[in-house]
């Protein structure tokens, strides 16, 4: 009877020391990894518009916005590569991630596509 009191604590206490849900050292957490692949999308979205005669003027356009990106977002290339291959091995996390981005950009959409709301005026018809 010892022997299995022993064994459920000591099961019980790995169990408990183990973290679930989180991330390895190096790898950005799930929050900011949505707030990072946001900006990624966007600064994707603003090279995508420049008329550049050729691939190594957008690369030229391209590192510099991409490395003022990753240092607003206190981090850099390496670390998002190092988290983006690290999501992509878990992919139930990694869509429920991009569930968010998708959300996130299409509310960007939205807020800038949207008509403008019509002026509440009051009728032009004289009263009688």
């Amino acid at each position: 009877m010892r022997k299995y009191i022993i064994l459920f604590f000591s099961a019980l206490l790995f169990l408990f020391a183990c973290k679930w849900g989180s991330t390895p050292p190096g790898i950005l957490k799930p929050d900011d990894m949505v707030k990072v692949m946001v900006a990624v999308h966007l600064v994707d979205g603003s090279i995508s518009i420049i008329n550049a005669p050729n691939g190594d003027s957008l690369y030229k356009f391209g590192a510099g916005r991409y490395q003022a990106m990753f240092k607003s977002m206190h981090t850099d290339s390496a670390q998002f590569r190092k988290s983006l291959q690290y999501y992509t091995k878990h992919p139930d996390q990694f869509e429920t991630m991009y569930e968010q981005i998708v959300k996130i950009l299409q509310a960007k959409d939205d807020s800038v596509n949207k008509p403008p709301p019509l002026p509440k005026t009051k009728n032009a018809l004289p009263k009688k």
